[in-house]
């Protein structure tokens, strides 16, 4: 069974997911803790549930998900996922978070590992890796079939959808990912954001406003 706890970090709110098996294996889903408290409440409660965390799985890499990266693959000695097209985005927030009084920021060295299956698991769990770029070049969202959730990213939020306006970013790709994407998902699937709350991929076909189905 897939379990999940989700934490509000920075100042974008940016929502970090932590998902865990049975087993105590653990992995990081956009780690944007930006401070030592945040950072601390993401390790405790690791400790307190004696998780062995293996991984942190990226859906983009804007500043907002990236900012705890670093911490993670230390604490934990641990690799990162993350789409090829997404390295440049990874690259750049180095030369662009002192904008936002981020002056310590880096892109962790040799732990990286490169999506390119169309499937990843967490223990005996697996996931289908969905190529949904629009809102970032390499974007990416991991869906769990057998319990019909999916972790999205900044694609798809309750009743809105990802900005375009940042570089690599584009409406009409965002648009076809959506509909050729996510909404080809069954009905009852749960859709957990970057940001806000969480939402169905059926009630967004009918109430979305930006991206009707």
């Amino acid at each position: 069974m897939l379990y999940f706890q989700q934490f509000t970090f920075n100042l974008f709110s940016e929502n970090t997911y932590l998902l865990f098996t049975e087993n105590k294996k653990a992995v990081i889903i956009d780690p944007g803790c930006s401070n030592t408290n945040e950072e601390n409440e993401l390790a405790s409660f690791v400790l307190d549930k004696g998780l062995e965390v293996i991984a942190v799985w990226l859906t983009h890499a804007h500043i907002d998900h990236v900012l705890g990266l670093d911490f993670c693959t230390r604490k934990w000695s641990i690799p990162y996922v993350i789409h090829s097209l997404e390295m440049a985005q990874l690259k750049s927030v180095e030369l662009y978070a002192p904008n936002y009084g981020i002056f310590d920021f880096k892109v962790p060295e040799g732990k990286v590992t490169v999506i390119d299956e169309l499937e990843i698991k967490l223990g005996e769990e697996e996931f289908s890796i969905l190529f949904v770029p629009g809102h970032s070049p390499g974007h990416v969202a991991f869906y769990h079939k057998s319990s019909h959730r999916i972790w999205a990213g900044d694609v798809l939020f309750h009743r809105s959808i990802g900005r375009t306006d940042l570089p690599g970013g584009d409406f009409d790709t965002l648009a076809n990912s959506i509909r050729s994407g996510l909404y080809k998902l069954p009905s009852e699937t749960i859709v957990f954001p970057g940001h806000g709350p969480f939402t169905s991929i059926g009630e967004e076909m009918k109430l979305n406003v930006f991206v009707r189905a």
